[in-house]
């Protein structure tokens, strides 16, 4: 058998290769992005075909994915946690509409905020859809069940969640690779020709099915060989550790045994037959999950005969952030060793812009153009271009959810408060910008929108952006008009120009919008050294 290093990101996409994958799709977004490049730079991918291009935003990622599925074929979907959000229509509805080729959601979550607004958990949305969730571990788990996903998957005809969190996704381990290779489906119909059409007489008798289908997606999980029970000695106390949490649990225990009961869960519907067990045997209970007590609440609910259940919920570990081998061995009252803690004559270091970056110039320029009107009228969006909130800039007010600086800045204006500016990108704008910028246009709200076009998804790693080469035939297309489609250069040379056009698109009493266009550098010297390599 083959063993790779790979970061789990990287097991999870080598795992759909294997497992006879024909399509993946999805938007970038950290700590997911890695599963798709690595399919785009695979050889083996590429020779059998593999469809790996990024989608203009997760819902239209996820819908392609479920009608690859309809033409019979194995389909992965990629995303991180705020991804879910803009995916949750064809997400839910799909727990209903059920699949023809295996279906896996990969959703990629965030835990403490790496790189993200905020530390939702996918779980949930998996739990109400009432679809099976696999959690793996570790990197190993995380390639194995990617097969197990796509057979529980046609099995149950249902789509399956794959949820993992950063450090899984971005630490390496040694994985085993399966020697065999399963070829990709054939091209084959749903047998049931009604089973995508979700009116309401097929939704509700298609809703019962799925209902009736959870008592044995409970026996797959109480059978699976990725929940274990391992018992211990001392049933002072039960550990339930999910997930990767088992991972830290385990780190504690590297040179001894431990003493209380393990009940591992990575694969749900929550086993109750298994967590009975634990719970009878022993007199308290300490929840383990990386993200929200998801489990800890069910657990609560069902099991509330007088134990002492711990975990999240009573303070025995932090509400917010990543669990560590720290906070578990804390936990179970251990000592543990956490290194020294950072000086205080040692200053925080935030992120900043790249030096020569184009969004900098705009700043400078859009600041200018705003100084004599009062504070807090620049409404921005998700991208690297987020840090033009920071100093020495702090020229935005809000960053909320992608696509947003567009509605918010119309809300804003439609109460009166004029003039109201959007800051935007360019992979954002066609990720969730048109729509309220169709809006905007049709309700000629007075409103002066940038798209800031650095020509590449920026921040998550120079990803090719669907904007590129479009924008202005996409506002034209839309209903601005084309003597207010304005694009500038955002470089010093050009500052009292840029700041001109600024000025007068921002006075102008309606829909107008400005195109600060020039390459992000680290992409431009990416770009260049790949075309001197290609000399060679």
């Amino acid at each position: 058998m083959e063993k790779l290093l790979l970061l789990g990101d990287e097991a999870i996409a080598q795992a759909a290769i294997d497992a006879g994958l024909s399509g993946i799709f999805g938007y970038p977004g950290t700590p997911s992005t890695e599963i798709i490049e690595y399919i785009q730079a695979s050889k083996e991918a590429k020779g059998k075909n593999i469809r790996s291009s990024w989608a203009t935003n997760e819902k239209t990622a996820m819908e392609a994915a479920l009608g690859m599925s309809y033409a019979g074929k194995r389909a992965m979907f990629t995303c991180k946690h705020v991804g879910m959000n803009v995916a949750a229509d064809p997400f839910m509805n799909s727990a209903i509409t059920g699949v023809n080729g295996g279906v896996v959601y990969i959703s990629a979550d965030d835990p403490s905020m790496h790189s993200s607004q905020d530390e939702q958990d996918s779980r949930f949305y998996a739990s109400w859809a009432k679809i099976p969730i696999f959690e793996p571990s570790n990197q190993q788990e995380a390639y194995d069940m990617i097969h197990e996903a796509f057979e529980l998957s046609e099995k149950f005809r249902l789509p399956v969640m794959l949820r993992i969190t950063t450090r899984l996704s971005h630490s390496r381990a040694g994985v085993v690779i399966r020697k065999e290779k399963r070829e990709q489906n054939q091209i084959a119909i749903p047998e049931n020709p009604k089973q995508f059409i979700l009116l309401p007489v097929n939704a509700r008798r298609q809703y019962k099915e799925l209902l009736a289908k959870q008592d044995g997606l409970e026996q797959a999980s109480k059978n699976s060989p990725f929940n274990k029970y391992i018992d211990g000695e001392n049933k002072s106390l039960g550990i339930i550790a999910c997930g990767l949490s088992y991972n830290y649990l385990m780190e504690n225990f590297t040179q001894t045994k431990c003493s209380y009961p393990v009940l591992k869960i990575t694969q749900y519907p929550i086993p109750t037959e298994m967590v009975n067990k634990i719970y009878q045997e022993c007199d308290s209970i300490l929840v383990l999950e990386e993200g929200q007590p998801l489990f800890e609440e069910k657990l609560k609910g069902f099991l509330n005969n007088g134990k002492k259940i711990m975990g999240r919920l009573d303070g025995t570990l932090t509400v917010d952030g990543e669990l560590n081998p720290a906070k578990v061995g804390k936990a179970l009252g251990l000592e543990v060793s956490e290194g020294l803690e950072v000086p205080s004559l040692v200053a925080p270091r935030p992120p900043k812009l790249c030096e020569g970056c184009p969004h900098a110039d705009t700043y400078r320029a859009l600041n200018e153009a705003m100084a004599e009107y009062t504070k807090g009228r620049v409404f921005a969006d998700i991208g690297c271009y987020t840090l033009g909130a920071l100093p020495p800039y702090n020229a935005i007010n809000t960053t909320v959810d992608m696509g947003a600086s567009i509605t918010m800045a119309k809300g804003a204006s439609e109460a009166g408060f004029q003039p109201a500016v959007a800051v935007i990108g360019d992979s954002t704008f066609t990720h969730s910008g048109m729509t309220g910028l169709l809006d905007c246009v049709v309700d000629n709200v007075p409103i002066t929108i940038i798209i800031l076009d650095n020509s590449i998804t920026a921040m998550t790693g120079s990803q090719k952006s669907n904007a590129t080469g479009r924008i202005e035939s996409i506002c034209e297309g839309i209903g601005v008009a084309k003597e207010h489609i304005r694009v500038i250069t955002p470089l010093k040379k050009f500052h009292e120009e840029n700041v001109n056009v600024l000025k007068e698109e921002i006075a102008y009493q309606g829909v107008s919008v400005v195109i600060p266009r020039r390459e992000c550098l680290v992409w431009l010297n990416k770009k260049r050294k790949e075309e001197k390599q290609k000399q060679k």
